[in-house]
């Protein structure tokens, strides 16, 4: 007497094929019901947890203050999930359009210590820094303040280092 036990062997293959398509169908679907198809745009840990850049002035916003006649305080607000560099940071002074910039001192607060994937041992700064430059006395009128600096995504995206001009008015 023969059993029909090859039969149902074939069945539960195809039984299985079918509930796991139906099933990557039926999640696919689901995920297409919270697409309303525009794009996201976003900034910190969103956009993070996307590996997308954001643009470099929501990344790394800076502004800069008057403590003094001789002394300005630059401060970043750095994005969540991004951090400059402190060696990357440069300050320099030029008196008028056709004159060769000068370096000039500043302080730095002393930064997180990481190994950098691109870098190896280096400092960082995260959330926020504050850099104190000073001014040797002079003229400003028509001077420009060029601020230097470097930063990076955590998740392994590096901007190239930025040369910002900001004016110095009297």
């Amino acid at each position: 007497m023969k059993i029909p036990q090859l039969r149902v062997v074939w069945c539960m293959p195809k039984l299985l094929k079918t509930s796991v398509l139906l099933l990557g169908l039926l999640m696919s679907q689901m995920g297409l019901g919270q697409f309303d198809g525009t794009p996201r745009k976003g900034i910190g840990l969103d956009a993070a947890l996307r590996n997308e850049p954001v643009p470099l002035e929501q990344a790394f916003p800076y502004y800069v203050s008057i403590l003094n006649p001789e002394r300005l305080r630059v401060t970043w607000d750095i994005a969540p999930g991004h951090y400059l560099y402190r060696h990357a940071f440069e300050f320099s002074l030029q008196l008028h359009a056709d004159a060769e910039s000068t370096p000039i001192t500043f302080e730095l607060p002393e930064g997180e210590h990481k190994t950098d994937q691109f870098f190896g041992e280096i400092e960082a700064y995260y959330g926020s820094v504050k850099a104190d430059v000073s001014l040797p006395a002079s003229d400003f009128n028509g001077a420009i303040l060029i601020i230097q600096y470097q930063g990076c995504a955590e998740w392994g995206f590096c901007y190239p280092p930025q040369r910002q001009e900001f004016p110095l008015s009297p």
